[in-house]
C-alpha cells in the first residue's frame, strides 16, 4: 500500500516509517497537520497513519479536512490519550480505527493489514520462507534454525522481503538503502554491508559462506543460490 505517516514526534516518525517500508509499504511523511492535508488532498493513498497531537492543527482537524476532500480515505488515529472522549472525537471526525500509543509493532502491522485486505492490497508475497534449513518468519520478525530462534528487526526481515521479491537478480546497495531505510536517508552504503552483516550472523549456519543472502561481486546482493525460495 501507498501510506502517508503524519507524527511530529522525529523518533516514533522514523521508526514507523521504516517498519513500513520494511513490510513491503510505500511511505511517505508529514511532521505537521497543514502539509499532510495538502499530500492527502493532491496525491493517492491507500492509507493514512495520523497523530492526534500535532504542533500546528491537531488530527481531528486534519481527519475532519481529509475525510471532506477523500471520503473514502481510510484514516488510522495513534494519541497518547486513552480516554473514551478523545476516541469518540477522532472517530467522529471521520477516523476508521484508533490505536493508543504505546502499542506493539505487530498490533500496528495487524490493523494496517486488516486495512490492506479491505483495499484488496494485501501483500501476495510469502511471510514464512524456509531455506537452507532456516524459517524466517517476516512477519513475526523471527528467524528459527533448529530450535534456536532469534529475532530480526524489520530492517533486516526488509532486506530478506526485498531481496526474496527480486530473487531472480542482483540488488544493488542504492536500491536497499531507497527502499528500505527510504528514499530520503542520508547513508552511506556501507550501512548495507554492516546490517547484512549482523544479518548474516542470525540467519546463516555460517556467516563466512553464507548461502541466503549472496553477495554479488561489482553488484550487491542476491537471494539464495539458484532455485531458491
Amino acid at each position: 500500500m501507498r501510506i502517508l505517516i503524519v507524527e511530529d514526534e522525529p523518533t516514533l516518525r522514523e521508526g514507523l516509517r521504516d517498519l513500513l517500508l520494511a513490510a513491503g509499504h510505500e511511505v511517505v511523511v508529514s511532521e505537521l497537520g497543514q502539509p499532510a492535508v495538502e499530500l492527502g488532498t493532491r496525491e493517492t493513498f491507500d492509507l493514512v497513519v495520523l497523530d492526534l497531537m500535532l504542533p500546528d492543527i491537531d488530527g481531528v482537524e486534519v481527519c475532519r479536512r481529509l475525510r471532506r476532500a477523500r471520503p473514502t480515505l481510510p484514516v488510522l488515529m495513534l494519541t497518547a490519550r486513552s480516554s473514551e472522549d478523545d476516541k469518540v472525537a477522532g472517530l467522529r471526525a471521520g477516523a476508521d480505527d484508533y490505536l493508543t500509543k504505546p502499542f506493539s509493532v505487530r498490533e500496528l502491522l495487524a490493523r494496517v493489514e486488516a486495512f490492506g485486505r479491505r483495499a484488496g492490497a494485501s501483500p501476495t508475497e510469502p511471510e514464512l520462507i524456509e531455506v537452507d534449513g532456516c524459517t524466517l518468519d517476516l512477519g513475526r520478525l523471527t528467524a528459527r534454525r533448529g530450535s534456536q530462534e532469534v529475532a530480526l528487526t524489520p530492517r533486516e526481515a526488509g532486506i530478506l522481503r526485498w531481496l526474496h521479491r527480486h530473487r531472480a537478480r542482483a540488488v544493488t546497495r542504492a536500491e536497499l538503502l531507497e527502499r528500505i531505510w527510504g528514499s530520503s536517508a542520508e547513508l552511506q552504503t556501507r550501512t548495507v554491508d554492516m546490517t547484512i552483516a549482523n544479518l548474516r550472523q542470525k540467519i546463516e549456519r555460517d556467516p563466512a559462506e553464507p548461502r541466503i543472502v549472496r553477495t554479488v561481486t561489482g553488484a550487491g546482493y542476491a537471494w539464495g543460490d539458484a532455485g531458491d525460495g
